[in-house]
């Protein structure tokens, strides 16, 4: 079988990544008592319908974690294919998501920041090992189809390639951010200012000598880097590349990546300004 545990700190998105994996049809459980954890699988096994599994385990289960290694070992050791998914989150944004749903934090008692703060000293072995997902700046529905894209779809590492203007804050999310500001700008050209760097005109401008080497560079060091990102455990990596307004040199930059890249990881792109002018 394949099989996927969902682990990770609570209010970081485990139940989203549940219902993701249902949705691609993965058999789930929710947090069934450790110790029978291979007996059940051993069951769904036996009895031959079901090739797709997805259990969670969180930290209500403290007392039986002790014996999870042992548990992973006998699924290994019985040949299923086995990944652990680990839902993490900044401390800020745990109590900020508790906070607004109002839910008690299954350890916290009074003191919320004292559950997260034992939430996340139980749940430390479990981590060892696992593929983060760091839910922080991730939206429900990002979350979910970077979940679904791994194990559902190609299990390529998802690459998110992202343009945006410095004038109009850094994004959130990344993983690297590039700087073309030092680019020929088409903005002050008459004929290029009123269009974005999808336009081949635009484009054209902008990979001038010094637009294609920086680009080559960019992807010389995209090559190196997400094979190792991957190594490391993750799903998914946001390259973020940025000018003064996000409209036509970051834009030209972003596509031609996503050109030279496609076919070797899944590649999402985004334009985050380009629509704001300037």
């Amino acid at each position: 079988m394949q099989i996927v545990i969902v682990t990770g700190l609570s209010g970081a998105g485990k139940s989203t990544a549940l219902r993701a994996l249902e949705d691609i049809e993965f058999y789930t459980v929710d947090n069934i008592p450790v110790p029978l954890v291979t007996q059940m699988v051993d069951h769904l096994a036996h009895e031959g319908d079901r090739d797709k599994l997805a259990i969670a385990i969180d930290s209500r289960q403290k007392r039986n974690l002790s014996s999870w290694q042992a548990q992973l070992a006998k699924l290994r050791g019985a040949g299923h294919r086995l990944e652990v998914m680990f839902l993490d989150a900044t401390n800020e944004v745990l109590l900020r998501r508790f906070s607004e749903t109002r839910r008690r934090h299954p350890l916290s008692g009074d003191d919320l920041s004292e559950g997260v703060r034992r939430d996340r000293e139980v749940m430390h072995e479990l981590r060892q090992g696992a593929a983060i997902i760091d839910s922080s700046n991730l939206t429900m529905h990002q979350l979910k189809a970077i979940i679904q894209d791994r194990y559902g779809g190609t299990g390529k590492l998802a690459v998110t390639l992202v343009s945006f203007g410095f004038k109009n804050g850094l994004p959130l999310e990344f993983n690297l951010v590039y700087d073309v500001r030092f680019l020929p700008n088409p903005y002050y050209e008459p004929t290029l200012t009123h269009l974005d760097g999808r336009d081949p005109e635009v484009a054209k401008f902008v990979l001038g000598v010094e637009g294609l080497e920086m680009t080559k560079k960019i992807e010389d060091m995209l090559r190196f880097t997400l094979p190792h990102f991957q190594k490391e455990g993750k799903l998914y990596v946001t390259i973020c590349v940025g000018c003064t307004g996000g409209r036509h040199r970051s834009v030209t930059i972003v596509e031609e990546l996503r050109r030279r890249l496609a076919g070797e990881w899944d590649i999402l792109v985004r334009h985050r300004d380009v629509e704001r002018g300037g």
